[in-house]
């Protein structure tokens, strides 16, 4: 087996690392890669994007967003998450198999104290009945990776705020992700690695991986990212991680609405949107305005469904000669994900 340990922080970098490898350099035995970022939320390839996420939470706490190759749901990661990702040469039979694949996972953990850790479901691990990790699977030119999270020390408070969005607000036919009780595992290792970095975490389930006592032993498994290499990862993260495209407009075909009762009327706004931009815009209520709202109508086509985008439509109107007497900064959040 070979191990690739990524140093960058960023997710969509880490992605683009994984994607690459995958399909262009060949190993003769399996790969094992492990990654850590900072705050970010990864979204299926088959999600509504805007439906898994709270965009104004997002926004306000510079957390980053991006969609993988692989389906399953969106999963939220920070600095006390460890990814791994285990890729082999496939075959129908291992398609779909992730207790093959995060075995060797369970059994290091068991070695770290965590005994109660084991495969639950279709892919998920969980510890005394608590979810700690999820897992998803690609598979492309006879290459499979299966790759997961491992929640050591996650701020499970952040979690749950940038991974909420109401559900009265989007309707789409995307593949939504179902909210489990999640954990960190760190309390269940045993008392010598309670105190362990994500770092620390992540070499000795290396070592556990290899059955090795120090990494020196290993160092002739360790594949290193080449310049070469680094240039072609270079361009699969602007093709897709860091692409807006790629992110939010493969994104299924989806509604959105917004009303609000305001002093001086009700307003009420639906969108299709559709490869992420607004096919339709309709706005409705007994509001009172001296212009017609067909022009901010259909200003708003063909618009990324985005806030800086809407809003930057929005400016180019006197909005108080189509909504009269009410405030603007309260009406822009009704046109605004």
């Amino acid at each position: 087996m070979y191990y690739v340990v990524m140093k960058d922080r960023d997710i969509r970098d880490n992605l683009a690392t994984e994607q690459y490898l995958m399909n262009n350099v060949e190993f003769d035995e399996p790969l094992v890669l492990f990654y850590i970022e900072g705050p970010c939320i990864i979204v299926g390839r088959n999600q509504n994007t805007m439906e898994e996420i709270n965009p104004d939470y997002i926004k306000d706490n510079n957390i980053t967003v991006t969609r993988r190759l692989s389906g399953g749901g969106a999963v939220y990661q920070d600095l006390g998450n460890l990814c791994f990702s285990f890729m082999v040469d496939s075959d129908d039979s291992n398609f779909g198999d992730f207790k093959s694949f995060t075995q060797p996972i369970i059994d290091a953990l068991h070695q770290m104290g965590a005994t109660s850790a084991e495969v639950s479901g279709r892919n998920d691990l969980l510890v005394d009945g608590k979810k700690f990790s999820g897992n998803a699977m690609y598979s492309r030119n006879g290459k499979t990776f299966s790759h997961g999270t491992l929640s050591l020390d996650v701020d499970l408070d952040v979690l749950t705020k940038a991974l909420h969005v109401q559900k009265d607000k989007i309707a789409s036919k995307g593949i939504k992700s179902i909210r489990s009780r999640v954990t960190n595992v760190r309390p269940y290792l045993a008392k010598e690695y309670q105190d362990l970095t994500t770092e620390q975490f992540r070499d000795k389930l290396l070592l556990e991986l290899f059955h090795a006592n120090s990494l020196d032993e290993i160092k002739d498994h360790e594949y290193i990212v080449t310049p070469e290499d680094q240039k072609e990862i270079d361009k699969l993260k602007e093709q897709y991680y860091y692409n807006w495209d790629w992110v939010y407009g493969k994104s299924p075909k989806f509604t959105a609405k917004q009303r609000k009762h305001f002093d001086m009327g009700t307003v009420d706004v639906r969108y299709n949107v559709e490869d992420g931009k607004i096919d339709t815009a309709e706005i409705y209520g007994d509001y009172f305005g001296m212009k017609d709202v067909t022009e901010i109508k259909e200003k708003l086509v063909n618009t990324k469904f985005d806030r800086d985008e809407i809003l930057s439509v929005l400016k180019g109107f006197n909005l108080d000669d189509y909504f009269k007497g009410i405030p603007q900064d309260q009406l822009t959040t009704l046109f605004t994900p």
